[in-house]
């Protein structure tokens, strides 16, 4: 830790896309091993289940039982939407102590977390809009509801320093790689405005298995991928987390709407 006057650091661990089935008993405790060892606070983001099924949900909490003497905090994904029984899985989670954030937000250990799962949509000028059919109305108010769920959590933290938790990607430099036909599934730029707005300091995001470990948005907050299958594939011989280092000053500051310093970030691997 850092002395008084410069700040503490807090270490952050972010993967998701665990896609825990009723087979990866055994699979993923050496994973959150290594995660309560390296960090203070555990971020999953989304994809935690592969059919969100509640047997699969008690897996996963069972190989995660090793980390939960750490802050867990947790966005869902498409995959834990599959069979409509997200509400159970998100009940287990919570009662299990994990932060289940949809667009919410929670201050822990001197650090704002908003939370949403995101949607897809497309990005730049390819950003699917509301127009025509009324299927793809609905479609295109899904990807706004989600931002505005992003902007409504990012608005209630008063944090010097402040991590976005999402599923899908916010930007297009984190899904480079993969097939361009998919791009427009894997996330939305209607969920980067948010983050333009605030002064987050960094977005973690899962769902584009082989995309781009880490971007920027237009305004230059960083953006990492934590997807497990990339993280492993990019850093491998070891554990596949994306590791944060996060100052949180000394003294708390007042919301003022400006940006934190550069520096109050590092990534690792």
């Amino acid at each position: 830790m850092a002395g008084a006057e410069t700040g503490n650091v807090v270490r952050i661990a972010a993967i998701g896309d665990l896609h825990c089935s009723k087979k990866s008993e055994g699979q993923f405790q050496p994973l959150f091993a290594a995660a309560a060892e390296a960090a203070d606070v555990l971020v999953l983001c989304g994809d935690l289940t592969d059919y969100g099924l509640p047997d699969e949900t008690a897996i996963l909490l069972k190989e995660m039982a090793v980390a939960t003497r750490r802050p867990t905090i947790a966005v869902l994904g498409n995959h834990d939407y599959e069979s409509g029984r997200e509400a159970e899985v998100t009940r287990m989670l919570v009662d299990s102590g994990v932060i289940v954030l949809d667009g919410d937000a929670v201050e822990v250990m001197g650090i704002g977390f908003a939370g949403a799962k995101g949607f897809a949509g497309g990005f730049g000028r390819g950003t699917l809009g509301a127009w025509g059919e009324p299927a793809i109305k609905t479609f295109v108010q899904e990807a706004v509801n989600e931002a505005m769920k992003l902007e409504a959590a990012l608005a209630r933290l008063r944090t010097a320093r402040r991590i976005a938790v999402l599923h899908y990607a916010p930007i297009r430099a984190t899904v480079e790689n993969e097939p361009v036909e998919i791009f427009p599934f894997l996330g939305c730029s209607r969920l980067e405005d948010p983050l333009n707005r605030y002064p987050v300091t960094a977005v973690v995001h899962g769902h584009a298995h082989n995309g781009a470990p880490e971007g920027a948005t237009s305004a230059g907050v960083p953006v990492y991928n934590v997807s497990l299958p990339l993280l492993r594939k990019t850093y491998p011989g070891q554990p596949p987390l994306r590791l944060l280092e996060v100052t949180v000053p000394a003294e708390p500051a007042a919301s003022s709407g400006a940006e934190p310093p550069p520096s109050s970030t590092s990534a690792q691997t």
